[in-house]
């Protein structure tokens, strides 16, 4: 007798999610999938189904836009994200945050872990939660282990902005959203960002807005 497909389902909601053509839809903040740990992918897409659903995410991403995806953000429970930063900044950005181009590239049941004691705390936001941003405090480098999409292990280290977005894209496969790591007080709408805080380091919304910002 036939064992019942446990991985039918998943594959089923990723073949309906692509069936209409251009960006899928963002899941916002409220929907319980963004809340669940993901189900670690061990082949619950055939490789052409996996590749459809990578490129799909790469083209919500460009859309959106964004540096980052995961696939509950798209209302698949499952541990894939997918990166990528051309980050078209000025110089004296990309000198204090670290913000330098990433390649795109798969993240498959990726995880992470702090290298050193260093913190850098600095206003995010999230295709998520639109319209806001707050400051995050987060490890200025990380070790992120994961597979690509085809299967070869990866283990780098990544700091600076890089180093932020393995991270907030980790954590979303985690039911975690930046808002649970974010200091409250710093949150402001984008339009208060453009009046209020465009410069390269959150220290004077630190001082105006009454939070602390790490060592």
């Amino acid at each position: 007798m036939a064992l019942p497909n446990h991985r039918a389902p998943l594959a089923e909601q990723v073949e309906q999610l692509l069936a209409a053509e251009g960006p899928l839809p963002i899941v916002a903040a409220g929907d319980p999938v963004l809340r669940r740990p993901t189900e670690r992918f061990d082949g619950q897409l055939d490789p052409a189904l996996l590749a459809r659903f990578v490129e799909a995410l790469r083209i919500t991403m460009h859309a959106a836009p964004g540096v980052g995806v995961a696939a509950p953000q798209v209302g698949v429970s499952l541990r894939i994200a997918v990166i990528e930063d051309p980050a078209p900044v000025p110089e004296e950005v990309r000198l204090l945050r670290g913000r330098v181009p990433q390649p795109f590239r798969v993240l498959v049941n990726p995880s992470y872990e702090g290298v050193g004691e260093g913190r850098a705390a600095f206003f995010e936001g999230c295709l998520s939660v639109p319209g806001y941003q707050a400051v995050v405090a987060r490890h200025a480098e990380v070790r992120l282990t994961c597979e690509d999409e085809h299967g070869h292990a990866v283990d780098e280290v990544f700091s600076g902005w890089p180093a932020r977005i393995v991270q907030h894209e980790t954590d979303h496969l985690d039911g975690v959203l930046y808002l649970d790591r974010a200091e409250l007080r710093s949150l402001s709408s984008n339009q208060a960002m453009a009046e209020y805080w465009a410069q390269p380091a959150p220290d004077g919304a630190a001082r105006a807005l009454g939070f602390t910002l790490p060592e």
